[in-house]
């Protein structure tokens, strides 16, 4: 089995990425980029910039690009980054794939076009086809849960993972008997993979010698100390392979995560995750070293903040941020901050969860 390099491996917890705004509503790109700087430090693997839940359909083209450049720059090259697409055209998701990738970015989420009511099934099939023939990073599926979003069927999944630029699914709403059908199904595609000594994700960062390029700041500099550029060549970089197949991971909702990790679930993309990433982590790593209980136990007291914020919507995300130390803000008009009670309620749920 040949090793591909165009394959990213995606697994752990993916932080899903707000952007902040200005009083006025314009894009505040210093706190994004602050916040992917800490974000940098914690153990999350990868991080999903432009999703649906992070107002990415409200940014313009200019502000699309804008926000992938600074992302890529700021983001530690050991993370996977992954760029949601929100466009309707398969010519305009192809634009966005090729900033991503212009960025740095290791891979695409593309989700079914938001017309997609009006379109038929061939033509919502053709859209992810089209988009992964062109796209010149993997495609990650998007399937939604929601009654506005598009879920995709176990059989649309399995035939989508034929195509070769196709490497898996963030699947929202996500059970354990849906992850059994899916593994199933496309149980037949293996792919072997450049990862790190520890099995970590190569990012195409790590490839291409961003670290040689000027240099990056340390983590202490990030953390408030004295600002240290470091510079370790990719000749240093020790990698081997791993066998991956079509990897699947959970999105949304930290209800049943454990239990998919369980059953074999790559990882989570969790909503919570944007203002406590570390807690987040816990249930993961407590389930990784083998310790169910552990896992269960931690994973239990993400569920109740985890319902609340995502009740509360993108607004419930962005304060939860706020309240933990990154920069949340408000949303983008016409989406309202939280009132008094909401406020209240997610400083309540994030008590006691580490960020």
């Amino acid at each position: 089995m040949a090793v591909d390099l165009y394959v990213m491996l995606i697994d752990g917890i993916h932080i899903p990425l707000t952007v902040p705004f200005t009083r006025d509503g314009e894009s505040y790109l210093r706190k994004l980029e602050y916040n992917v700087g800490r974000y940098s430090l914690t153990p999350a693997a990868g991080f999903v910039a432009l999703t649906a839940g992070s107002e990415g359909a409200a940014l313009s083209d200019e502000e699309i690009a804008e926000t992938l450049r600074v992302i890529g720059a700021a983001a530690d090259p050991t993370k996977v980054l992954v760029a949601a697409i929100a466009k309707d055209s398969v010519h305009g998701a192809l634009v966005v794939a090729r900033q991503a990738a212009e960025a740095g970015f290791d891979a695409v989420l593309l989700g079914a076009p938001s017309q997609w009511e009006r379109l038929t099934e061939d033509e919502v099939m053709l859209f992810f086809r089209a988009v992964a023939d062109g796209s010149p990073l993997p495609v990650v599926l998007g399937s939604e849960s929601g009654s506005q979003g598009y879920r995709l069927s176990v059989d649309e999944i399995a035939q989508l993972a034929l195509h070769g630029n196709v490497i898996g699914v963030y699947d929202e709403g996500l059970t354990v008997e849906r992850y059994r059908a899916i593994a199933e199904a496309t149980q037949g595609m293996k792919r072997e993979v450049l990862v790190t000594t520890v099995f970590a994700p190569v990012t195409r960062r790590m490839m291409r010698g961003r670290w040689d390029e000027g240099g990056f700041v340390s983590a202490a500099s990030l953390a408030g100390g004295t600002a240290v550029v470091e510079a370790p060549t990719v000749k240093a970089l020790k990698t081997r392979t791993k066998v991956v197949g079509f990897q699947v991971m959970a999105a949304g909702s930290a209800v049943g995560m454990v239990e998919l990790l369980q059953a074999g679930a790559a990882g989570a993309m969790l909503a919570l995750s944007a203002s406590a990433p570390q807690g987040c982590y816990e249930a993961y790593a407590a389930f990784k070293d083998g310790d169910p209980a552990l896992a269960a136990e931690k994973g239990a007291r993400l569920v109740e903040a985890d319902a609340a914020i995502r009740a509360l919507g993108i607004a419930g995300v962005k304060y939860g941020c706020d309240c933990n130390g990154y920069f949340g803000g408000a949303p983008r008009l016409p989406r309202l901050p939280l009132d008094a009670e909401g406020r209240a309620m997610v400083e309540r749920v994030l008590a006691g969860i580490r960020n």
